[in-house]
């Protein structure tokens, strides 16, 4: 059992992500959920339906518009910037 655990661990930190690959895809994350939310709560027809199907649950996604694109904006400069030095 202790063998197998050893093995484990060191799996584990052979594939475990690295802070590099990490910062290299973050950028891209935000810009996604930016260009997600932006679609979502832009979109007329998903803002009717929220507002007829779940009240509550659109109303905490209007609530935020503004984190949205900020992470759009962002993300979408972060991520120019990453391409365009790496």
């Amino acid at each position: 059992m202790e063998r197998s655990s050893q093995l484990f661990l060191a799996t584990v930190r052979e594939e475990s992500m690295k802070y590099e690959t990490l910062d290299l895809i973050f950028p891209y994350i935000v810009f996604f959920y930016g260009i997600l939310m932006v679609f979502v709560l832009e979109n007329k027809a998903l803002d009717r339906l929220a507002r007829e199907r779940m009240p509550a649950m659109g109303a905490t996604l209007r609530s935020h518009r503004g984190l949205a694109w900020v992470c759009l904006f962002v993300g979408g400069l972060w991520s120019l910037q990453n391409l365009a030095f790496t």
